[in-house]
């Protein structure tokens, strides 16, 4: 059965000024971030609507009817912000439904979150991505800390699976690709909260991968990125990155 997935965020537009001796212009570029992942899903049981950023602030659903549309939700680097405040809020200061109460209620009864890490993700650089203390924290198996919450590693890390049995990294032998950074998180204390994955302990052991329930949905959390830069190039192209995700994805929407 085809199982509907929303990943919303995961693009960025970079402004340049180039400098040639007395002259100098300007370039705009569009980036994606998540075709490995587009990629990797392709053919499988996983229907992925791909939501960029900008498009998220207008089109992200403001009633619960577009959220029941899909059986999981990816956040990947994209603000609260950005579903805080759309134009009609910004610009005209009208009232609109609050997102994140929506996506928290959608969850409770029976949707599959998924937050993935980057410098928009949980807290965020200088603490911009602000995630903390939100309806969608509330639903996580993991807090955000009030500060920027970056780990960059630029000497690269492996995983260690702390729980190999669990459903989400079924299949996933041997060692992991080395991955450049997390955000860091607090794993809330939960008996339904189980951290699968982690740092090794001598570059801090911070959760990687944390999975939980919230009403009757469930949650996840994986703290690294969805592409580069935080996951080498090696990652995206290992085997079991699709592997991974299909896994991640199909435990957050089996049902009981």
């Amino acid at each position: 059965m085809t199982k509907k997935v929303l990943l919303v965020g995961e693009s960025w537009v970079s402004s340049a000024t180039h400098y040639k001796g007395f002259d100098q212009f300007g370039s705009v570029t569009f980036h994606l971030g998540a075709e490995p992942l587009v990629k990797a899903l392709e053919g499988s049981e996983f229907e992925l609507t791909y939501m960029t950023a900008h498009d998220a602030v207008e089109k992200f659903p403001f009633d619960m009817a577009g959220l029941d549309a899909y059986d999981a939700i990816i956040l990947s680097d994209i603000g609260a912000n950005s579903l805080l405040l759309p134009p009609a809020v910004w610009l005209h200061s009208k009232t609109v439904p609050n997102r994140l109460k929506l996506i928290k209620a959608w969850v409770e009864k029976g949707g599959g979150l998924l937050m993935v890490g980057g410098y928009f993700s949980f807290q965020g650089i200088d603490g911009k991505a602000r995630w903390r203390r939100t309806p969608v924290e509330d639903t996580l198996p993991v807090t955000c800390l009030p500060w920027d919450d970056r780990v960059e590693i630029p000497e690269g890390s492996t995983a260690d699976i702390i729980k190999p049995d669990h459903p989400t990294v079924a299949g996933l032998t041997g060692e992991w690709p080395l991955l450049l950074g997390v955000n860091e998180v607090e794993v809330r204390e939960r008996a339904d909260v189980q951290v699968v994955a982690r740092l090794p302990q001598d570059q801090g052991g911070h959760p990687l991968l944390v999975t939980g329930s919230f009403g009757k949905g469930r949650t996840a959390a994986w703290t690294s990125d969805i592409g580069p830069h935080w996951l080498s190039p090696a990652f995206c192209e290992w085997e079991g990155y699709g592997k991974l995700w299909k896994n991640i994805l199909g435990w957050l929407t089996e049902k009981a």
